[in-house]
């Protein structure tokens, strides 16, 4: 995977028409942005093209768009923040279309350190389609040189994303990326590729499915796998033993067999639940209080339901990553809504914060988890996108990045 990019440091902007493909794709409420973690996380790079004298145009998609363009997805409410956190006027072009004479207009007047958003890149409909070429194209058109610091849409080959790079290149404009893919390529990228050794990697959430090919190439990288949450029931009973009515995957019995015996193969450890705290039902809400019973691994009863690791699991994953120098955390241990059945996210967690290790967090329900307790802060790094994650730890090649110029 080539991963030395082109960075914005790289490139000069002085007087250029800059447009940067951000992650925008913020929860709305009313109107009202209710998490502006996305918007704070752009803020550098926006900052740094502004300061060295570029004119920069943003573009972001926000939401499904399934009913087609509609007010309560459009980029409004992210034009008017942004306005107050850079401290000067972001022109928003509210045009439907994107990339119309609006735009066209609204950047034909750009003086250097000028900003303008575009409207909501889904609006234009499928970007991935024949549709897309047509607008790769025109955003191209709009621009001398192009960014992209959406790491979590860098997964999709969309015309905001890798399609624009073509037009880019064929009129001798630069491509590059923004601080924020550089981060995840730096953490995400190296840990995978070139990790600090030993190297624990940490798989959780409810499918085997999900997690095939994450499974299977980690294995091949790290020095340990520690494999709980809902797909561990899986491995559990690959290896014969009664899960109850657990989570499991039975079509993937094979492979879980297939990865036990690749472990051993390879001289790597793979670590699963030794214990395991069950319920008799499940809550509903899934927050609403629940009893639990604590059974080691091999002696689950055939009426109950795992839904967390136990004490002695969450001891033994602490032990592992207390030695390891990188650690990367995807998915978690248990069904953590519930605060009876988080101490196993908790626990491994905890043992993040205290290591000295690289500790990388793979997005999605692992960032949720770490920061709803409270120790973000503490991880060398949060990854910004879940499916954008889970396909760099498979080792495949994101368009977003692919696309950005070697340097």
């Amino acid at each position: 995977m080539g991963l030395n990019k082109k960075t914005i440091d790289d490139i000069n902007v002085k007087g250029k028409r800059v447009l940067v493909r951000c992650d925008f794709n913020v929860p709305l409420k009313e109107g009202v942005i209710t998490d502006e973690t996305r918007i704070n996380a752009a803020l550098p790079t926006i900052q740094k093209l502004l300061k060295d004298g570029g004119k920069v145009i943003l573009c972001s998609h926000l939401g499904k768009v399934k009913e087609g363009p509609n007010e309560k997805e459009s980029l409004a409410p992210v034009a008017k923040k942004l306005s107050e956190k850079l401290g000067k006027e972001v022109v928003f072009v509210a045009d439907y279309n994107v990339t119309g004479e609006a735009a066209t207009n609204a950047v034909a007047a750009m003086k250097e350190g000028d900003v303008v958003l575009l409207q909501n890149t889904r609006f234009r409909g499928k970007e991935e389609t024949k549709n897309g070429e047509e607008f790769s194209k025109e955003l191209a058109d709009l621009a001398d040189v192009y960014v992209c610091d959406a790491f979590g849409s860098s997964h999709r080959a969309h015309a905001s994303v890798a399609g624009v790079t073509k037009f880019i290149t064929e009129k001798g404009g630069e491509n590059a990326v923004g601080y924020l893919m550089q981060k995840e390529i730096d953490f995400l990228g190296n840990a995978v590729e070139n990790p600090v050794r030993p190297f624990v990697a940490i798989l959780g959430g409810a499918k085997v499915a999900d997690k095939l090919n994450v499974i299977n190439n980690l294995l091949e990288k790290c020095d340990t796998l520690i494999i709980g949450g809902g797909m561990a029931y899986t491995f559990l009973k690959a290896q014969g033993y009664e899960i109850g009515t657990s989570l499991v995957d039975n079509d993937k019995l094979d492979y879980c067999k297939e990865m036990i015996e690749k472990a051993e193969k390879l001289g790597k450890k793979l670590l699963l639940p030794v214990d395991t705290v069950t319920i008799k039902e499940f809550p509903n809400p899934i927050d609403a209080p629940v009893e639990v019973e604590v059974y080691d691994a091999t002696d689950m009863p055939a009426d109950r339901e795992g839904c967390d690791i136990g004490p002695k699991t969450a001891a033994l994953f602490a032990e592992a990553v207390a030695s390891a120098k990188t650690v990367v955390w995807n998915g978690p241990m248990g069904v953590f809504e519930n605060p009876t059945l988080a101490a196993g996210t908790l626990a491994v967690a905890k043992a993040l914060a205290d290591t000295d290790a690289i500790t990388i967090i793979g997005g999605g329900d692992s960032a949720a988890a770490v920061n709803q307790m409270g120790y973000g802060d503490k991880m060398s790094h949060i990854s910004t996108g879940g499916g954008a994650s889970l396909e760099f730890l498979e080792g495949k090649e994101l368009p977003g990045v692919v696309a950005a110029d070697d340097k």
